[in-house]
């Protein structure tokens, strides 16, 4: 009887573990989607802050121009200076995110995202507000299937995810070499296979970043996993939207 006491003892607090890990789990990834959710509204948000600032448009919406900040932003070497200001910062944030406090971690990401932001009022000046309405939808809705299949399948992706980084710096190279060819077919063959990619890494991102989390981290490791996780979703996100814009966007 004793015996069968324990046992049932065991078991009760083999299930109330589980329980509570299968609840730390999602405070985690709620955090790390908070997060992310949080830097995709800031480029958002500063993205069409500083079109505003840099476009003149006529009473219709239709771009005629750009004020002296735009022709400095856009027509200058500010463009080459936030790409590698925000290319430093992510690898900054990669390689010392073990010495990060987790609020400066997320600062810096933050910063990130309103550069990035920065950088992308870009967009606005090549294709209608609408367009980019819609494609912002359709990438949202594909980022919260492919991260849902990516936190629930049983299936490892690993394989599929050095596959996936390959293409990625495939993608990279074809497209420094159509800076210089202007190829309209490699252009539309970069965009399908941009989508594809980023598609991929959302999934693999989200089972990697799920498969992070322990019971056992404190307060601090939990909090850097959350940011640099957040980091890795964002991105994806991000290169998702602006991929599906090259073929779905209507130019002005």
């Amino acid at each position: 009887m004793s015996d069968y006491d324990r046992n049932v003892a065991a078991r009760g607090f083999g299930a109330a573990r589980a329980i509570a890990i299968d609840a730390g789990l999602r405070a985690y990834m709620i955090r790390v989607y908070n997060y992310m959710a949080a830097g995709v509204a800031l480029t958002g948000v500063v993205a069409w802050l500083v079109f505003n600032a840099a476009a003149v448009t006529d009473t219709a919406g239709r771009l005629t121009g750009l004020t002296p900040f735009g022709q400095t932003l856009y027509g200058g070497p500010v463009t080459i200076i936030l790409f590698l200001g925000t290319l430093g910062l992510v690898f900054f944030m990669s390689f010392r995110i073990g010495n990060l406090q987790p609020s400066t971690a997320l600062m810096l990401f933050m910063v990130y995202a309103g550069l990035l932001g920065v950088m992308l009022s870009s967009v606005f000046l090549t294709y209608t507000h609408g367009s980019i309405a819609r494609t912002f939808f359709i990438s949202a809705a594909s980022f919260g299937a492919l991260s849902l299949y990516g936190y629930t399948t049983q299936r490892d992706l690993s394989p599929v995810g050095s596959f996936l980084v390959m293409g990625l710096f495939g993608i990279i190279l074809a497209m420094l070499v159509n800076i210089f060819l202007k190829s309209p077919g490699l252009e539309f063959a970069i965009s399908v296979i941009g989508v594809l990619v980023f598609a991929g890494l959302t999934a693999w991102d989200t089972q990697r970043i799920k498969e992070m989390y322990s019971a056992n981290d404190d307060g601090t490791v939990a909090g850097r996993k959350a940011v640099m996780g957040a980091l890795a979703l964002y991105l994806d996100f991000i290169n998702l939207f602006l991929f599906l814009l090259r073929f779905m966007g209507d130019r002005r």
